[in-house]
């Protein structure tokens, strides 16, 4: 369905940004992988220090796997490569992605799912600096990769935006003040993108995911774990594939007529469950 589109996936070197990246390159898309983290860099420890705990686990674990996914877009005939890319540094975001469209021709889907997700704590207890560092990544970034592809986009006259919220952006999160708001804020500018694009035939829709088998939710108390799965209606989590199909969908022209929607997979846990 996606032959001969460029797509672009940031946070890609590990669960739900990996599981996109080769479920676009099976649908035909070539892929670039971006994360501030690639197996090959030799800064990748410093780096993950400056992101918080759960980066420093999964880099010091081995759970990065942006140039391997690469490698595997690639083995199925498909264009790709991994890229460093952090997308709180406009100038850098800017950068990477003129390389991509120099190099690949064209860039016609973005997918902004980096975030960081490990601030966990109440009110009283939430840590202002990382407060700061979640609007900036979570809020800021996806702002600033959609405003890096727009130009690419209303050229080509076609172009594709799913943004990744919460379910903590739609009913909120106990302990999770920060990354709750960031993705209300998601909520929000993907509207706002979806109106302006429309008339240069770009669609900007979110994604809002549930309770997912990710490397993050593994690290998770287990007791917390069960009770929120409990809470979902199938009292299962959902895999990593089930929201790369809903983005295959919704980036092919199937779903040309859909822009600014915020569709749940979510295994219904906003439903009232008992």
């Amino acid at each position: 369905m996606l032959q001969g589109k460029v797509a672009v996936v940031t946070g890609g070197s590990r669960g739900l940004g990996r599981a996109d990246a080769l479920a676009l390159a099976r649908a035909g898309a070539d892929v670039v992988i971006t994360d501030i983290l690639l197996e090959s860099d030799g800064t990748a420890a410093v780096t993950a220090e400056k992101y918080g705990a759960l980066n420093q686990y999964l880099q010091s674990s081995g759970a990065v796997y942006a140039e391997q996914t690469a490698r595997e877009i690639r083995e199925l005939g498909r264009r790709s490569v991994a890229l460093k890319l952090d997308v709180t540094d406009r100038a850098e975001v800017r950068r990477v992605m003129g390389q991509i469209r120099e190099e690949f021709g064209s860039l016609d889907i973005l997918i902004n799912n980096a975030a960081t997700l490990d601030h966990v704590v109440q009110l009283e207890n939430q840590q202002d600096e990382l407060w700061e560092r979640d609007l900036r990544v979570n809020l800021t970034g996806t702002y600033n990769c959609c405003k890096a592809v727009w130009p690419y986009m209303k050229e080509r006259g076609w172009g594709r935006v799913i943004n990744m919220a919460s379910v903590a952006g739609t009913l909120g999160g106990f302990g999770q003040a920060s990354y709750a708001t960031t993705k209300a804020g998601v909520l929000g500018l993907t509207r706002s993108l979806a109106l302006e694009g429309a008339r240069h035939n770009i669609t900007v829709n979110a994604i809002v995911p549930g309770i997912i088998n990710t490397e993050a939710f593994r690290m998770g108390n287990a007791k917390m774990n069960e009770r929120m799965i409990n809470r979902t209606a199938f009292r299962r989590p959902g895999e990593p594939e089930d929201i790369a199909n809903a983005i295959v969908f919704l980036v092919s022209d199937n779903a040309s007529y859909i822009t600014g929607v915020s569709l749940n997979v979510s295994g219904g846990i906003e439903l009232f469950t008992f």
